[in-house]
């Protein structure tokens, strides 16, 4: 089973705490064996569900929107990024150089492709900008890719 992630970036430390559990619990449903997730690495969700997975036992693979998009991530998760990286069992690339919301849209297309279904942490309002997880969303329905949201009661961005 290929399981897609996307998600907001920059959750305070309460619903990202939540929002662990609530990845780990959907991680725990499938057999290590069995489950491959497919993401983009960013900073949260998308680190945080790779991470969850490969503990569970599962494998990796990771989408590149970007040549440069490693370097346009923070600076503080370079080393999570390294060490995901490290870890993929595939890797696949847009062929994109500039790391725009062009190319992340991409790498979010490419990503639904791979997958059985798509985990999306996300509180419902639409995209704050193009490529925005409401924007992955949308596309992954438009495919007929399944959605599971998830998002802790109560908590906002």
């Amino acid at each position: 089973m290929h399981v897609g992630i996307t998600g907001h970036r920059g959750l305070d430390a309460e619903v990202e705490a939540q929002v662990h559990v609530l990845l780990d619990e959907v991680v725990s449903g499938y057999e290590p064996a069995e489950l491959t997730a497919v993401s983009c690495i960013a900073d949260g969700p998308d680190s945080w569900f790779a991470e969850a997975v490969l503990k569970h036992g599962g494998r990796l693979e990771v989408v590149v929107p970007a040549t440069g998009y490693r370097e346009a991530l923070p600076q503080w998760h370079h080393p999570v990024y390294d060490r995901l990286m490290r870890r993929a069992a595939d890797v696949h690339e847009t062929g994109m150089q500039e790391s725009t919301s062009e190319a992340h849209m991409a790498g979010s297309e490419i990503l639904v492709g791979l997958v059985d279904v798509l985990i999306a942490v996300w509180d419902g309002k639409p995209a704050r900008g193009h490529g925005g997880t409401a924007d992955v969303v949308a596309y992954a329905e438009r495919v007929g890719t399944p959605v599971r949201v998830l998002w802790p009661q109560g908590a906002t961005r």
